[in-house]
C-alpha cells in the first residue's frame, strides 16, 4: 500500500475539519464551475461534471450551491470567474517530489502563495518538467467498505471495465486505472450497485521515497501549507510511509 493511499485515507478523516473552514466547499464548487464551462451543464453528457457534482454531494455541499455553480460555469447565470489550471513542480524535505495543481483567476497570487509555502516548509520550486516525469495520469476511485460489498464484488465489477489495481485501504478500497478508463470503471461500479466516495483523474507516482516519522511529518506540513491556499486544488507527492509512521502522524 502506498504512502499516498494512506495519506488519502488520513485526508478523508480531515475532510470534516476542512469543511468547517469552508475551504473544501469552495474548492469543490470551483471544480464544478470549471467542469461546466469546459463540457457544458448537462451531467449526463459531461462525465467530469457528473463526478465533480457527486464529490460535492458526498461532502455535503448544499444542492443550491451546486446548482448555482453549474449555472455559472455553463453561462446560464452571470458571475463565473475565468479560472486557469496551472501546475507547479517542486521538491519537499528529503527529496520528495511534489506536484501542485492550481485553479486560479490570479496567476501572480497563486505563484506567490505556492512559492511561500515551499520556502517556509523546507522545500523549493523546480523547473517545469523536472518533477512531473515521476508521475502519470491515472483514474482513482475510492469505494467505502459497506455491508454486503466485498473485495471480490469490487474486483469483479472494476477489473472487467479496465481497472489496473485494487488496494484495501482498511476503511475502503482504492481503484486505480488509466485516466481514460475512469468513467467506464465508475459506470461499472454503479451498474453493480456499488457506491463510491470519489472518482478523479490524479497524478500517481511511479516511484516513491520511504519516510520515517519526522520525514513524513515535514512533508505533511508542506502539503497542509499548500492546501491552505484557496488557489490550490490538489497536491501530489511521491512519498511512502509504513502503517506505524502514518499511525504516529494521526496522533499529532
Amino acid at each position: 500500500m502506498s504512502g499516498h493511499s494512506k495519506w488519502a485515507t488520513t485526508k478523508h478523516k480531515k475532510a470534516a475539519i476542512d469543511a468547517k473552514r469552508g475551504k473544501l466547499f469552495a474548492k469543490l464548487i470551483k471544480n464544478i464551475e470549471v467542469a461546466a464551462r469546459t463540457g457544458g451543464g448537462d451531467l449526463a453528457g459531461n462525465p467530469t461534471l457528473f463526478d465533480a457534482v457527486q464529490k460535492a454531494k458526498k461532502s455535503s455541499v448544499p444542492n443550491d450551491n451546486i446548482d448555482r455553480a453549474v449555472k455559472r460555469g455553463s453561462g446560464a447565470e452571470a458571475g463565473g470567474a475565468d479560472y486557469q489550471t496551472i501546475m507547479y513542480e517542486g521538491y519537499g524535505p528529503n527529496g520528495v517530489a511534489v506536484l501542485v495543481e492550481c485553479l486560479t483567476d490570479n496567476k501572480n497570487r497563486a505563484a506567490s502563495e505556492v512559492r511561500l509555502a515551499f520556502s517556509r516548509n523546507g522545500g523549493n520550486l523546480a523547473d517545469p518538467g523536472s518533477v512531473s516525469y515521476l508521475f502519470s495520469r491515472k483514474g482513482l476511485i475510492v469505494v467505502p467498505k459497506t455491508d454486503g460489498v466485498s473485495e471480490d464484488d469490487v474486483m469483479l465489477a472494476a477489473l472487467d471495465a479496465g481497472a489496473e489495481e485494487i488496494t484495501d485501504l482498511g476503511e475502503g478500497f482504492e481503484i486505480l486505472s488509466e485516466a481514460t478508463d475512469l468513467v467506464p470503471v465508475r459506470t461499472a461500479l454503479q451498474d453493480a450497485g456499488i457506491d463510491y466516495d470519489s472518482a478523479d483523474v490524479v497524478f500517481h507516482p511511479s516511484m516513491q521515497v520511504e519516510l520515517d516519522v519526522e520525514g513524513a511529518r515535514k512533508i505533511m506540513r508542506l502539503i497542509d501549507a499548500l492546501e491552505d491556499s484557496d488557489d490550490v486544488q490538489s497536491v501530489y507527492a511521491n512519498f511512502d510511509a509504513s502503517d506505524e509512521v502514518m499511525a504516529a502522524l494521526e496522533e499529532d
